[in-house]
C-alpha cells in the first residue's frame, strides 16, 4: 500500500517573515500548493518545489478585512478564495506569465542530447512563473468556518448557520444567495424525513464541509459535533431541495474528509477515534462502516491520549488515509481500516537512550501529486522563544536561521502498484513504485535462466537474450522458483529513466510482466519499459509520438507485449495499443485498435483483454500473435460487450475489473481441471463491493468439437452477485495444478482491518458423487500480520511489505535537525503463512476431508511441520486460556487431524516446548499421554524427538519414571551410535539424581496460566537437551571417577549423586561389554572417543572376561570388516615356498593369489 521511506525534507520560505504559515490547499492536479500565514498568500510548485510567487497584505487591508484563515481553489485552478477572521471572501486571480516565460528552467551541459529540438515543445520540468491579483472582497458579515468548491460554485459556511452559494465569475448581489441551516430538514433517514425545518438547529452552524462526487452530497460537521449528509434533491443548491439525515449517537465530531472512489465519509472525533460511515442505498440513512483508531495492544501509552483528531486527508487514489491529533502526530490507515504506519509509537516516539519525543504538532496537510509527498505545516510553539534569544546575535542583513524560517515538511512515500494500477499479470510479484524508482522481489535473471531450462518450451530471444514467453503448462507450477526468492529482505531497485521523468512527472502507472523481469510505467505523457535482463530503458524515440499520447484505463504485460489503454491527441480518439518489447518503441510498431469511449481500467487474463469503459460497460478483446512480418505484431478482436450502467451509479467507484476462471456452478468435480483455462467470470470490485458476474449456462450447451474455433460465441452473463464487502484487493491465477485444485481456483481477497478472505472451492473424494446440501465454495475469514500484497498460490505464502526505522542520534545541538527528531525510514519484504489459518476455519466448519486433502496437497512445502505446529499452537493458547468454558472445543479436532501425518509426534512436542507449563495438561488430555507419545517414538527410531519428551516427562512424572524412559533412550542411542545426544542425556541422568523431589509437580487449579508462573517452574526444574556445551567439549567428553562433589554438609546428596555416577557407568559398561563381546573394536573406540570412557582401565579389568578372545578367526575377519582392511594375498614369486602346508596352496594356477583366510 503506502510507505514511508527516508528523512522528511524540510522546505524553506526564502522570505523572511515574521508570521508562521498555517494552512496549506492543493489545486485540483496537486501541483500548485496555496499556502496561508496571517497576512501573506504564496503559492508553490510540486517539482522542483520551489515558492512561484507571495503577496503579502498591506497593514491597512489586513486590519480592515483580518487574518486570512482559508483557502479554496476553482476547478480550474485559475483563481484562489480566501477567507478572513472578519467574514471577507478576497478572491485572487492567477495569472500566467505565458507559455515562454518560466521561473525555473533546467540547464543542460553543452553537447547534452537533452535538447530542444521539437518546436513548440516545452519542457515540464519548468516552474511556470505566476503572478496573483486580487478581485474585489464579498463581506459575507460573519465568521467564515468552512469553504468549499463545486464545480462553477463556492460554498461558503458562516457561524450565523447561514450557507452561502457564491458563483466565482459573479460575485455580485445577483450570483449569491444564502440558505439557513434550520430551513434544511434533518432526520435518520431519508425513508422517515419529515417536512419543515428541525426546532433542534437553533444557534447551530456547519464546522467543517466536504462534498462527495459520487454520493451527490455534502458530508457535514455541525457545531454540537453531531455528523450529518445533505443531499440536494435536485441540480440546483435551493434551500428546498435540501434533505439531511444525521448519524445517531455522535455528539463530538472535528472533522470530516471523503472519499469519493469508495462512498466513504470518515469523521473525526473528541475521542480520537475516526468513524468512516456509508449512505445505505436503500434508506438513505448513515451506516458506520468501521473506526480507525489506535489499539491499546500496540499503543498502550498514548491510545487514549491523543486528544481530538485535528485532520483526515485521503491521498488522490483514495486508497489510504492520513491522520493527526490535536496532540500531534501522523497515522496512515488503508481505506478499510487496515493500520499502516504511526508516529506516535517505536522510534519516532523514543530516542536511543529511551527518552520520550515530542510528537510533531501539526496545523495543516496536504498530499502532493500520485501520494508521493505529504505536505506538512508544523507548528512551532518554541519559535518565539528562540528568536528572542537570536534577535540581538543576528544582523538584519544575514540570512535567518533555518529553525527560525517558515518551512514544509515533505514526507516521502512508496506505493504498491495495485493502488492505481490493479491488473492482474502478475500477481505473485509485489511492485512498489516512488516517484523516481520501482522496487521489485524478483530475484537475478540468472535465476530465471536456471529454472527456465527445464521447460522444454523455453527459447531466449535472439534480440536481448530473454525467454520467450508461451502458455503455462497447466501441469506445471511456475511459482516453484519464487520460494527461493523468499531468504532476503532486499529490493531490485531501478531507477526510472531520467530524460522520461523530466518531461513526464509523476508516475501514474506501473506493471510487471509474468516472468517478473520487464517492468512498464507511464507518466503525464506516453510510456516507458525497462528490462532486466538488458537493465536499460527504452522510450518512444520519437518525442512528438510520446507527448501525443495519455495512459488512461493503465498498462498490462501479454507475453512480450505491452498492453496500454491511451488516449490519442492528434486524433482525439480513445485506443488501445500493443507494443512488442524487443522492437523500437514507436508507433510505426504498434497494434493499435480504436475505441469508442474512455477507458478506465485493463487487465489481462491468458489470451483475453478486459477493458471497463467509462459509459459503464465491459468490452472482452481477444489478441492473437502474428509473426507474418519481421516485427512480431498482435491482433485484437472484440468478442463481447456487457454493459454495466444498470448496477453501476457512477463510473469512478468502480475500484478493479478481473476475469477468472473462478464458478460456482455444480459442474466443479475433480475430473475437469481444464475449466480452469476458461474465461468463466467477471469480477468487479464497485466501491468495496466484490460482483461476480458469471456466464449464463442455464441453455443449452454445445460442444466444443461441434463448434469451429473462429466461430464460437461467447455465453452471456448472469446477473451480479456480490460475494464480499470491504474488498481492497483481489488475487486470482489463471494456472491449473491437479495437485493444488484448492488454492489455484481459490479467489483471494483483502479486506483491510477485517484481514483477508478466501473464497475457496470444496472438492469430493475420490470422484463420489457431491453431497446435494454441501456448498461448492465457501469464504473463509482470516487475520494476518502483515498487509498483503502479492500471493503464491502454490506455495501457500502471502507477500508484503512493512516499514522499518533506523534511528540517528547523531547531531545534537541548540535545535534539533530533521534527522533526530526523525528516524530514517525504510521499507523491508516480509512474508507470512496463512495455510494453517484456512485449515483451522475448514475443521471448524466440519470440513475436515476438504483440510485433509488440502493439507495433503501442501505437505511437500518445507515449512509444512510449522504450518501444523502454528494450528496446534493458536488453538492451545486460545481455548486453554479461556476465561469461559468452551462447549465445543476445537483440540481434540486438530489433533485427531494432525495424526493423519507422519509428523504428529514432532508437531505436539515442539508446539509443547514453546508453550507455557500450565498448558500441557489440557494439551496432552487432547492428544494423548506423553509416556506413550515417547515409546511411539521410541518404536519410529526417532530419537531425537523421543528427547524432546523427556522434558515433558521431567516435569509431569515422578523422577523415577524420567529415570526409566531415559534409560532406555540411552541405550538406544548408544546402540545406533548418536553421540551428541548421549553426551546431553548423560548430563540428564545426572541432573535428575541430584536431589529431585519424589513426587511429580502440582498440577495448575485453572486453566488461565499466570504471567509467570510457568517460567518459574522452568528455570527451577528443567533441564533442556539442546542447552550448549560450555562445559562439553566437542572433542572428548571426559568421565572421570573424580565426581564434582556439591557444597554443604549434606551427605544425603552426595551419596546420591555417587549413586548416580554409579549407575551411569554401570550403563557404558554395560554397552561397553556388547560391543567387545561382537568384536566392534570400532564401535568401542569411536564410543570411548565420543564420550570419554576410559578404555584402558576397563580393559585391564575385562581382560579375563569378555576381552578374551574364544574365536581368533573371527575375530580378525570382523576386524578387517570394520576397518575396511584387505586380506592378506600370496605373492606370484611364493608359489615354491618350502611350506608344505597345502591348505595355502589351494589354487593349481600359478597365476592365482589367494586369499591366506579362504579356507578357515
Amino acid at each position: 500500500m503506502y510507505f514511508l521511506t527516508g528523512w522528511p525534507r524540510r522546505l524553506l520560505c526564502p522570505l523572511r517573515s515574521e508570521e508562521e504559515p498555517f494552512h496549506i490547499q492543493p489545486s485540483s492536479q496537486r501541483f500548485y500548493f496555496a499556502v496561508l500565514s496571517e497576512t501573506q498568500l504564496s503559492i508553490w510548485f510540486s517539482r522542483p518545489s520551489v515558492l512561484i510567487v507571495s503577496y503579502i497584505e498591506s497593514a491597512k487591508a489586513a486590519a480592515q478585512f483580518g487574518f486570512y484563515q482559508k483557502a479554496e481553489w476553482k476547478p480550474d485552478d485559475s483563481m484562489i478564495a480566501v477567507a478572513t477572521a472578519k467574514g471577507y471572501i478576497l478572491l485572487f486571480d492567477v495569472l500566467g506569465g505565458g507559455d515562454d516565460k518560466s521561473l525555473y528552467e533546467p540547464v543542460y551541459p553543452k553537447g547534452s542530447p537533452r535538447v530542444k529540438v521539437t518546436p513548440g515543445y516545452k519542457e515540464e520540468q519548468c516552474a511556470p512563473a505566476l503572478s496573483l491579483e486580487m478581485k474585489k472582497p464579498v463581506d459575507l458579515e460573519a465568521p467564515i468556518t468552512s469553504l468549499q468548491s463545486l464545480q462553477e460554485d463556492l460554498l461558503v459556511c458562516t457561524a450565523d448557520g447561514y450557507l452561502h452559494v457564491l458563483h466565482w465569475d459573479g460575485l455580485g448581489s445577483n450570483g449569491r444567495k444564502a440558505i439557513c441551516l434550520t430551513t434544511i430538514p434533518f432526520s435518520l433517514d431519508l425513508q422517515s424525513a419529515r417536512g419543515g425545518p428541525s426546532l433542534d438547529l437553533e444557534g447551530v452552524y456547519i464546522r467543517c464541509m466536504e462534498y462527495c462526487v459520487t454520493l451527490d452530497g455534502f458530508a457535514v460537521v455541525l457545531s454540537d459535533g453531531r455528523l450529518g449528509f445533505i443531499t440536494p434533491l435536485s441540480n440546483t443548491i435551493t434551500a428546498d431541495q435540501l434533505q439531511g439525515v444525521w448519524a445517531a449517537d455522535v455528539t463530538d465530531g472535528t472533522c470530516v474528509a471523503v472519499n469519493n472512489k469508495y462512498r466513504l465519509m470518515a469523521f473525526g472525533c473528541a475521542s480520537g477515534s475516526v468513524l468512516v460511515y456509508m449512505i445505505d442505498t436503500t434508506t438513505g440513512s448513515m451506516q458506520l462502516s468501521h473506526k480507525l483508531e489506535l489499539t491499546p495492544k500496540h499503543y498502550p501509552d498514548i491510545y487514549n491520549k491523543t486528544g481530538p483528531v485535528k485532520l483526515i486527508c485521503w491521498s488522490p487514489d483514495y486508497s489510504v488515509a492520513m491522520v493527526t491529533w490535536e496532540c500531534g502526530g501522523l497515522s496512515l490507515w488503508s481505506v478499510f481500516g487496515a493500520h499502516l504506519i504511526c508516529t506516535l509509537g517505536e522510534d519516532f516516539a523514543y530516542r536511543s537512550d529511551g527518552t520520550k519525543k515530542d510528537p510533531i504538532k501539526i496545523s495543516s496537510m496536504c498530499w502532493g501529486a500520485e501520494g508521493y509527498h505529504l505536505w506538512v505545516l508544523p507548528n512551532k510553539p518554541e519559535r518565539g522563544r528562540q528568536e528572542e534569544q537570536q534577535q540581538e546575535e543576528e544582523e538584519m542583513v544575514t540570512p535567518p536561521h533555518p529553525s527560525l524560517q517558515a518551512g514544509i515538511l515533505q514526507f516521502h512515500f512508496i506505493k504498491s502498484a495495485l493502488t492505481v494500477n490493479p491488473c492482474t499479470s502478475n500477481q505473485e510479484q509485489v511492485l512498489l513504485h516512488g516517484e523516481d524508482r520501482l522496487y521489485l522481489t524478483c530475484g537475478d535473471p540468472s535465476q530465471v535462466h536456471s529454472t527456465s531450462d527445464t521447460h522444454p518450451h523455453t527459447h531466449l530471444h535472439p534480440h536481448d537474450g530473454s525467454p520467450l514467453h508461451h502458455p503455462p503448462n497447466p501441469d506445471s507450477s511456475l511459482s516453484q522458483g519464487l520460494s527461493t526468492l523468499l531468504g532476503h529482505k532486499h529490493w531490485h531497485v531501478v531507477q526510472i529513466h531520467s530524460t522520461y521523468l523530466e518531461s513526464n512527472w509523476p508516475i501514474r502507472f506501473a506493471a510487471i510482466d509474468t516472468a517478473g523481469q520487464c517492468m512498464a510505467v507511464a507518466g503525464r505523457r506516453g510510456f516507458a519499459h525497462y528490462s532486466l535482463f538488458t537493465r536499460k530503458w527504452k522510450l518512444f524515440g520519437n518525442i512528438t509520438q510520446e507527448q501525443n499520447m495519455t495512459v488512461t484505463g493503465g498498462l498490462a504485460w501479454w507475453k512480450d507485449f505491452v498492453v496500454v489503454a491511451c488516449y490519442n491527441f492528434i486524433d482525439q480518439q480513445e485506443q488501445l495499443r500493443l507494443y512488442q518489447r524487443s522492437s523500437n518503441l514507436d508507433n510505426a510498431f504498434a497494434s493499435v485498435t480504436k475505441l469508442q469511449s474512455d477507458t478506465l481500467l485493463l487487465n489481462v487474463f491468458r489470451d483475453m483483454i478486459i477493458l471497463f469503459r467509462a459509459d459503464c460497460s465491459i468490452c472482452l478483446y481477444s489478441i492473437e500473435r502474428r509473426n507474418d512480418s519481421p516485427h512480431p505484431t498482435a491482433s485484437v478482436e472484440l468478442l463481447q460487450e456487457v454493459s454495466m450502467s444498470r448496477y453501476i451509479p457512477h463510473p469512478a467507484l468502480v475500484v478493479s475489473v478481473t476475469l477468472t476462471s473462478v464458478r460456482t456452478e455444480t459442474g466443479i468435480t475433480l475430473k475437469a481441471p481444464q475449466q480452469a483455462c476458461m474465461a468463466e467470470s467477471i469480477m468487479l470490485n464497485l466501491a468495496g463491493q466484490l460482483i461476480m458476474l458469471q456466464r449464463d449456462r442455464s441453455g443449452p450447451q454445445v460442444r466444443e468439437k461441434e463448434t469451429p474455433a473462429n466461430n464460437k460465441k461467447l455465453l452471456p452473463f448472469c446477473p451480479p452477485v456480490v460475494l464480499a464487502q470491504c474488498v481492497e484487493n483481489v488475487w486470482t491465477t489463471c494456472r491449473s495444478n491437479r495437485k493444488k485444485r484448492h488454492l489455484l481456483e481459490a479467489l483471494w481477497l483483502s479486506c483491510g482491518e477485517a484481514g483477508m478472505k478466501v473464497w475457496l472451492p470444496l472438492f469430493p473424494r475420490d470422484h463420489r458423487k457431491p453431497h446435494s446440501f454441501l456448498s461448492r465454495r465457501i469464504m473463509l475469514p482470516f487475520h494476518i500480520n502483515i498487509y498483503p500484497l502479492a500471493v503464491l498460490f502454490e506455495d501457500a505464502l502471502v507477500l508484503g511489505a512493512t516499514n522499518e526505522t533506523v534511528l540517528y542520534d547523531g547531531l545534537q545541538g541548540s535545535s534539533e535537525p530533521l534527522e533526530a527528531l526523525f528516524p530514517y525510514c525504510t521499507v523491508e519484504r516480509t512474508s507470512q503463512i496463512y495455510l494453517h489459518h484456512i485449515l483451522r476455519q475448514l475443521l471448524v466448519r466440519n470440513l475436515g476431508e476438504q483440510a485433509l486433502m488440502l493439507a495433503q496437497s501442501c505437505a511437500s512445502l518445507p515449512y509444512f511441520p510449522h504450518v501444523m505446529e502454528l494450528m496446534v499452537h493458536v488453538v492451545l493458547e486460545e481455548e486453554a486460556t479461556s476465561r469461559e468454558p468452551i462447549p465445543d472445543p476445537l483440540l481434540p479436532t486438530v489433533a485427531k487431524f494432525i495424526t493423519e501425518f507422519p509428523l504428529f509426534l514432532q508437531t505436539i512436542v515442539h508446539c509443547a516446548r514453546k508453550t507455557e507449563y500450565a498448558l500441557w495438561n489440557y494439551l496432552f488430555a487432547a492428544v494423548g499421554n506423553p509416556k506413550d507419545l515417547f515409546e511411539e517414538c521410541l518404536m519410529a527410531q526417532d530419537l531425537d524427538t523421543a528427547a524432546s519428551y523427556l522434558i515433558i516427562l521431567q516435569n509431569m512424572e515422578v523422577p523415577a519414571v524420567s529415570r526409566q524412559h531415559a534409560t532406555l533412550l540411552f541405550n538406544t542411542a548408544l546402540e545406533q551410535g548418536k553421540w551428541d545426544l548421549c553426551r546431553h542425556m548423560i548430563r540428564f541422568l545426572k541432573a535428575i539424581g541430584s536431589g529431585e523431589m519424589e513426587t511429580p509437580p502440582p498440577t495448575p487449579t485453572t486453566q488461565e496460566p499466570s504471567s509467570t508462573g510457568g517460567f518459574e517452574f522452568f528455570r527451577n526444574r528443567s533441564i533442556s537437551l539442546s542447552q550448549s556445551a560450555d562445559a562439553i567439549t566437542t572433542g572428548k567428553f571426559n568421565l572421570q571417577k573424580t565426581f564434582s562433589m556439591p557444597s554443604g554438609p549434606s551427605s544425603k546428596g552426595r551419596d546420591a549423586e555417587c549413586a548416580e555416577n554409579m549407575y551411569i557407568d554401570m550403563m557404558l559398561w554395560r554397552h561397553a561389554r556388547h560391543l567387545l563381546e561382537q568384536v566392534r573394536l570400532r564401535d568401542l573406540g569411536c564410543f570411548s572417543a565420543q564420550l570419554g570412557f576410559e578404555l584402558i582401565g576397563w580393559l585391564c579389568r575385562e581382560r579375563n572376561r569378555v576381552a578374551r578372545v574364544e574365536d581368533f578367526v573371527s575375530a580378525l575377519k570382523r576386524l578387517h570388516k570394520d576397518f575396511l582392511w584387505p586380506f592378506p594375498v600370496i605373492p606370484v614369486g611364493s608359489i615354491s615356498s618350502p611350506l608344505k602346508n597345502g591348505r595355502c596352496r589351494t589354487g593349481k594356477d600359478p597365476g592365482n593369489k589367494t586369499s591366506c583366510l579362504s579356507n578357515y
